[in-house]
């Protein structure tokens, strides 16, 4: 084979070779950039955790809620109370209601973020809706907890050791299609009622 045409098959295969890579990269880089903000909190992403806070501090912090729709979504979404004050450490339970006013079933998936945003590296979440495929049918309405603590080391960092409000902030974006994880059980008015402190206790 000719060295012209071996060079013009090699610079071929690096193009594609290239252009594989960047949609390869461009798939990753959502998922990455996920990973990304819960390990160091940037952005003011929560951490996820299975285990509680080892201490509970003397000390207290409000958490106040915010609840948002975006892209058309036509959900009444809002929290059961806008904020609850508990100690550092301790565990606390909020609960966020999404509704669907709309005569056909619609598509919801929940996105989150913390202020101020360095706050979010030291805010745990045990148990929450994000990043949940959720289907509501017509009228259905959906209780959604989201069970969380603030870490003690949060008064060891000198820029928050003085912090007393932190606002956690959810919002719900449309989608397309559903495999519900989370819905509304079917034949209840789901109004159960929510117990307005937010507390699980110690």
């Amino acid at each position: 084979m000719p060295f012209k045409q071996r060079s013009n098959l090699l610079i071929a295969g690096a193009c594609v070779a290239f252009f594989a890579g960047m949609v390869g990269m461009a798939y990753a880089s959502v998922p990455l950039y996920k990973l990304f903000c819960q390990v160091t909190g940037y952005g003011g992403t929560t951490q996820r955790t299975e285990t509680y806070a080892d201490r509970v501090l003397d000390r207290t912090i409000t958490v106040r809620f915010d609840a948002n729709t975006a892209g058309g979504l036509p959900w009444e979404f809002q929290p059961a109370a806008r904020e609850i004050t508990g100690r550092i450490g301790e565990t606390l339970q909020a609960t966020y209601r999404a509704v669907n006013p709309f005569n056909v079933p619609t598509y919801g998936r929940a996105t989150f973020n913390v202020t101020p945003e360095m706050a979010g590296a030291y805010f745990n979440k045990v148990e929450c809706f994000c990043f949940t495929d959720t289907t509501l049918a017509p009228g259905e309405s959906l209780d959604m907890p989201v069970v969380f603590y603030v870490d003690p080391d949060i008064v060891d960092v000198p820029e928050l050791k003085d912090i007393k409000t932190i606002t956690l902030s959810y919002t719900f974006f449309p989608i397309e299609s559903a495999r519900p994880v989370a819905s509304a059980p079917r034949g209840e008015d789901n109004d159960t009622a929510t117990d307005t402190d937010g507390k699980l206790g110690g």
